[in-house]
């Protein structure tokens, strides 16, 4: 009986080990899931921007403390092929402590309804903060986007589409505009039927599987079926010379969205006589970003968000 009773006790001891790793590895998981926090930033969580056939949609909305001035605003779209993400987590919060407020956004996922319900809801996030820009201490002339991947496509087509009367939806804060003076674009796709065509051709088996339902999805059905949707989707559709400033990044080695696809947008760009940037991260995938990425981004809205011989600040001595 005595083996037997050890024997238990050691099994129970492994059952609490076992509780209490298990207990540690959640906590990392949980986290992740945890809205994005700032130091020294008043935040202002679910703030209801849009309310479209039974929809919700939110913006969370961090602000630096004690700014004199009003403050110009970063938009930040997530990614997740445009059935997936959400608001909380918003790595442009590091943009508060440069004396930007953030707009992080929710949109219409392809579960809910395809295009163009996305675009015509980051449209409105836009007029919304335009709206509401003295109740919440913004610049109405100084607003900025930021995405990554589908996050980065919405970016890139609220770019080049600003006045476009087709992709504006409608709504309430019509009288104002959606048009953004500043594009940041990390691992955005920039030409949807290109990218379809190159994900069920030749080069089909080297890239990421899901793009293919992805798009499907995003249209409403075979892209080759609706082509004109996928090139209404697309922002090197509507490139012209009165598009914003673009900073673009993309990994050398993306299998998700082909960096030659962003080479051929950034072209257009520069061909029109748009302001852009292109960085391509050598030896890089789609996951491109993080801390190397940061100082070229503040740089970047810093120099096109600021007022003309001033910049972007907090309050101070």
């Amino acid at each position: 009986m005595k083996w037997l009773k050890a024997r238990q006790r050691r099994w129970l001891a492994v059952t609490i080990a076992a509780t209490l790793l298990g207990g540690q590895i959640a906590q990392p998981v949980t986290a992740r899931r945890r809205p994005a926090e700032v130091a020294n930033a008043a935040i202002q969580r679910d703030l209801v921007y849009k309310r479209v056939n039974g929809a919700v949609l939110t913006l969370d909305l961090y602000c630096p403390e004690k700014v004199p001035d009003p403050l110009p605003v970063i938009v930040w779209i997530h990614g997740g092929g445009w059935h997936k993400g959400k608001k909380e987590r918003c790595p442009a919060v590091t943009m508060v402590q440069n004396g930007c407020a953030v707009a992080s956004i929710d949109y219409r996922l392809t579960d809910v309804a395809p295009f163009p319900a996305q675009i015509e809801d980051c449209k409105a996030a836009v007029r919304w903060l335009r709206a509401n820009a003295s109740k919440y201490n913004l610049d109405p002339d100084r607003i900025g986007v930021w995405g990554f991947s589908a996050g980065g496509h919405l970016a890139a087509l609220l770019g080049t589409s600003g006045g476009v009367k087709e992709l504006e939806g409608t709504g309430d804060n019509m009288s104002y505009s959606s048009r953004v003076q500043a594009v940041c674009v990390v691992s955005g796709v920039e030409d949807l039927l290109q990218l379809y065509r190159d994900a069920t051709g030749p080069l089909g088996a080297e890239m990421n599987p899901e793009i293919k339902p992805a798009l499907e999805a995003l249209i409403g059905g075979p892209i080759e079926e609706n082509k004109t949707k996928a090139i209404a989707a697309s922002p090197i559709t509507y490139v012209s010379k009165d598009d914003p400033p673009f900073l673009i990044i993309h990994g050398e080695n993306d299998s998700t969205a082909p960096v030659s696809l962003t080479q051929s947008f950034f072209a257009a760009l520069k061909a029109a006589g748009v302001d852009a940037t292109l960085e391509i991260a050598t030896g890089r995938g789609h996951g491109v970003g993080g801390p190397k990425f940061q100082p070229m981004i503040k740089m970047f809205f810093d120099k096109h968000l600021r007022k003309q011989g001033k910049m972007i600040r907090t309050a101070g001595p």
